[in-house]
């Protein structure tokens, strides 16, 4: 008997990891390729997310403007700038969900900027401009918009044509499309990315890493996600202790990542730092409150440690969040698992 309950203990864990492993990287190329599709068809149905607030004058509180704000998510691969009107207020539509910076680096002035996650919509942000007396350095935003606008027409056609094809998990075609794209275009670090998705969905692990590196090169070491990317690759490859190196790295880039926080609580589930894997996975739901996939990772936490009761409401929360997912029928084989454990006399023994 005891001998049967352990195994189904160990059934029960690696459900839950398995689950993680299965959609985890689904995950990170929907989150990336799939707003910057839309971004490039602002009339799509699902890119109606809006950003509005206002730039006011820290010393008196008035409004300031005329004054350039610049939004933009790397992971979006979207940038935007717009004026202020009369009252200091800004609105920029047709986004998708994602996580923005809002800058304001307007001469005579600190640069302002906060940033925003938006699953819909985000109003009410107000940015505080307090005057300078030092000279002002040009920024990085100003370099990227003038990055942007070297990316040829045929350069980009491509490149959403290998967003169109990733989305059809057409995964030859889409890399096909993105390799036109850097041919073309050689510093189009995104388009390198991309590819580094595809072919780790492809399992080309090594074609993945190069691409992944490509992307950190060419961007300065600016592009957290590559970084995300080489250290899913690390975790697939069994060095998740390099992988926590590499996604931190990333984190340290782009700190309000929730889908870097999660990835990086698989792989500190790996080494079996679970209180850390807890931690990380909470990190992911403060930047992403309805992140059903955060659940997981805690779940799997709470097994390792035979909390199973803790376990089941982790379960049931992502099943909440998501009734009809991928992966839920999966995750509700899991949880019959762990309700079995606890129908056990002594089952935390």
């Amino acid at each position: 008997m005891l001998c049967k309950l352990q195994n189904v203990k160990k059934l029960c864990l690696r459900a839950g990891f398995l689950s993680l492993l299965f959609f985890i990287f689904f995950i990170i190329a929907a989150t990336v390729w799939a707003p910057m599709a839309k971004a490039q068809a602002p009339g799509s149905e699902q890119a109606d997310g809006k950003i509005s607030g206002s730039v006011l004058l820290k010393a008196n509180n008035r409004p300031a403007s005329q004054v350039a704000v610049k939004l933009k998510s790397h992971a979006a691969g979207i940038f935007r700038s717009i004026l202020t009107d009369l009252e200091g207020h800004f609105e920029v539509r047709s986004l998708p969900p994602s996580t923005y910076e809002i800058i304001v680096d307007e001469p005579g002035y600190e640069p302002a900027h906060l940033s925003t996650q938006l699953d819909g919509s985000s109003s009410g942000l107000v940015l505080y401009l307090k005057s300078s007396n030092m000279p002002q350095i040009p920024r990085d935003s100003y370099t990227i918009s003038a990055r942007e606008l070297k990316i040829s027409g045929r350069a980009q056609h491509e490149y959403e044509k290998g967003l169109g094809s990733l989305a059809k998990k057409d995964l030859p075609a889409s890399v096909s499309h993105f390799r036109k794209a850097v041919q073309t275009f050689p510093d189009f670090y995104e388009a390198y990315y991309h590819i580094g998705v595809a072919e780790t969905r492809l399992g080309h692990l090594d074609e993945a890493m190069q691409a992944f590196q490509k992307a950190i090169d060419l961007s300065g070491g600016r592009h957290a996600w590559a970084e995300f990317g080489i250290g899913y690759v690390l975790y697939l490859e069994g060095k998740a202790e390099e992988a926590v190196t590499i996604i931190r790295r990333g984190l340290e880039l782009d700190g309000s990542s929730a889908d870097g926080y999660l990835v990086l609580g698989m792989a500190l589930l790996r080494v079996n730092r679970l209180d850390e894997a807890e931690r990380s996975a909470r990190e992911a739901l403060l930047r992403k409150p309805n992140f059903a996939q955060a659940y997981l990772v805690l779940s799997d936490a709470c097994g390792n440690r035979h909390e199973y009761h803790a376990q089941l409401q982790d379960l049931d929360a992502y099943l909440k969040l998501e009734p009809n997912g991928a992966e839920s029928e999966h995750v509700r084989r899991a949880r019959e698992v762990v309700l079995r454990i606890l129908a056990k006399p002594h089952s935390e023994d």
